[in-house]
């Protein structure tokens, strides 16, 4: 039996008009504790490859850290200074079909009996195999890292039918983002690496200009 969700087509689409890349925040609006909860659940509940969840979320408040940030993320500068959260989503790199974090996450997050994982753990070795991804762990990250937009990406959707602004970032030294945040004991002693940053909060003033897209004919092919 189908559940009707209450958001109207109208209503997402006028969250998706809304949104924009914000750049500098509000700083005397925050983001109410029990809104984020909601938007890092949609991030928690975001689909994965054979649902093996290949991301960390790391909410950054401390102004310390936020400043270490900064001197090594350009693409930060406003929003690292004003936003009301400030996130940095990580990749997993222990994503091998046979890993440790795998094994558990089938048998004990997924609660799959022995043989199914036994079939799963094969099926994901072939398509790691045929990807390559078993010959290089830097293959393995990138893996993990493009399932972490998919998270991003409905955490800012979400932000946004909440009225929340939110900016996607990447301009930043991933090597020394990983300094920072190993010193901190936030990567598992290197299962985990920075794959991209997300600031939220309230828009400090309005768009000089309106959102611009291509039409659809020119985006869409139907074949």
């Amino acid at each position: 039996m189908n559940t009707m969700i209450p958001v109207s087509k109208e209503q997402v689409i006028s969250a998706f008009q809304y949104r924009h890349a914000t750049k500098t925040f509000d700083t005397t609006k925050k983001i109410s504790e029990d809104d984020f909860n909601y938007i890092l659940e949609t991030g928690r509940l975001s689909p994965s490859s054979i649902g093996l969840e290949p991301w960390k979320f790391v909410v950054v408040q401390n102004p310390e850290l936020r400043s270490k940030l900064k001197k090594v993320s350009p693409g930060a500068q406003g929003q690292l200074d004003t936003a009301s959260h400030f996130l940095v989503i990580l990749a997993r790199t222990d994503v091998r079909y046979d890993s440790k974090y795998v094994l558990d996450q089938l048998k004990n997050v997924q609660n799959m009996p022995e043989e199914v994982i036994t079939f799963i753990s094969g099926a994901l070795k072939d398509v790691q195999e045929v990807r390559g991804l078993l010959e290089d762990e830097r293959l393995l990250y990138e893996w993990s890292a493009k399932q972490t937009y998919i998270a991003m990406g409905n955490m800012m959707t979400a932000a946004a039918l909440a009225g929340i602004d939110s900016c996607p970032i990447e301009g930043f030294d991933y090597a020394a983002v990983d300094h920072i945040l190993e010193e901190e004991g936030l990567l598992e002693g290197g299962n985990l690496k920075a794959s991209v940053m997300v600031a939220f909060g309230y828009r400090s003033e309005e768009p000089k200009r309106a959102k611009t897209r291509s039409n659809m004919d020119q985006m869409i092919s139907w074949s």
